[in-house]
């Protein structure tokens, strides 16, 4: 019997590197020389193709590529209610070999989701292009909020409603989720994606170093991060399934957090409630497999194709390493994609559309011979 109920057996991250279609309407919007409609337009026609790509190379649940976006992250948060877009001296934390534009948020009053929350509209168009084919959505993970805003900075101050009150502002950010989830579950969503970067770095052991030099908590910090995606699970109807993707950075093919997840793996694999983990193991950055002892029920996607660089992963090799991993959770939930997507900012990693199409392609291939149900 054919693996029906995401994540699938060949699954990915989900965004894919903008055509140049995109790429020049959203400039000449930027500079205000087309309309808002226009580049929507642009938008739906280039997201149409995209899926029409993503079928005929063998995915079972299709994205927008999150072409609307220039940011995996900001343009969702930013929208948001009670926190505010805003100009920096530099990028919130530093990549092996770039920076993307420096850009974050804050925030200013009370964090909440309304469904004018232009990520609404976005569902709505992509299940419409998408058809019968289900729709996998991607939204950063609520955690993020709260690490971008009072973690990373060195110079947080909270407003009056959550100074000294970080359960409150993360009671108040998990319920803003929740608000999201319904929103789109009635406008047809089966399968949620949240996107972290978080958890990559309380992996990495300079990173927890210059946390706790600083007097921060990192096992608080984690609680409150797993509460908040566990109150989203008790929220979340049950024929939806919700996914976390953990990511050490992806921005032009490089990356700002290295680590295993055995600093987490108790807490997170052991106490978080979320359907399926999306695992970063492309590299020895992330680290053995030992730490996935700690997995209860979910499912868990290997992410051993990168999409960093365009060579071919030896299939060989991937199949020795999916065995390896079975060790520690059974091959039925086991699960093989990207490492991370292609582009999570619209700059893209360094690799070409076809070398992207042959990642997913290899990708397809080997869980079409690994697993009988694909």
């Amino acid at each position: 019997m054919a693996h029906i109920k995401p994540p699938f057996r060949a699954d990915h991250v989900g965004s894919f590197l903008r055509p140049a279609a995109i790429v020049s309407a959203r400039a000449l919007y930027a500079k205000n020389l087309i309309s808002r409609e226009e580049l929507t337009a642009v938008e739906d026609k280039e997201i149409a193709a995209l899926i029409q790509a993503q079928k005929a190379h063998g995915l079972k649940a299709v994205t927008d590529g999150e072409f609307r976006r220039a940011f995996w992250h900001l343009d969702f948060l930013a929208a948001l209610d009670g926190i505010e877009h805003i100009k920096a001296e530099a990028w919130s934390v530093k990549f092996k070999d770039a920076n993307p534009k420096a850009e974050t948020i804050r925030i200013i009053s009370k964090v909440d989701f309304s469904e004018s929350h232009p990520f609404v509209e976005h569902f709505e168009r992509l299940q419409k292009l998408a058809g019968e084919t289900m729709v996998k959505f991607t939204i950063p993970s609520p955690s993020m909020l709260h690490l971008i805003c009072c973690v990373r900075p060195e110079n947080y101050e909270p407003i009056e409603r959550y100074a000294g009150k970080d359960e409150e502002l993360c009671a108040d950010i998990a319920a803003a989720y929740v608000k999201c989830v319904k929103a789109l579950y009635a406008r047809g969503c089966r399968y949620l994606q949240l996107d972290d970067t978080s958890w990559g770095e309380f992996c990495s052991a300079e990173k927890r170093e210059k946390y706790q030099a600083r007097g921060i908590d990192l096992e608080r910090i984690a609680d409150l991060y797993i509460s908040m995606i566990n109150t989203i699970m008790a929220a979340k109807p049950e024929d939806m399934t919700i996914c976390m993707h953990i990511c050490r950075g992806n921005f032009r093919s490089t990356w700002f957090s290295s680590g295993g997840y055995a600093p987490v793996a108790e807490k997170l694999f052991g106490g978080c409630h979320i359907d399926g983990f999306f695992l970063e193991y492309d590299s020895d950055r992330a680290g053995d497999f030992k730490p996935l002892a700690h997995i209860k029920d979910q499912t868990v996607v290997l992410g051993l194709i990168t999409s960093k660089t365009p060579e071919l992963e030896p299939e060989a090799a991937i199949k020795e390493r999916i065995a390896e991993a079975s060790q520690y959770v059974p091959l039925e939930h086991l699960c093989l994609s990207t490492q991370c997507g292609f582009a999570s900012t619209e700059e893209g990693n360094n690799l070409t559309a076809e070398q992207q199409w042959a990642k997913i392609d290899l990708v397809v291939k080997i869980a079409s011979e690994i697993w009988t149900d694909c």
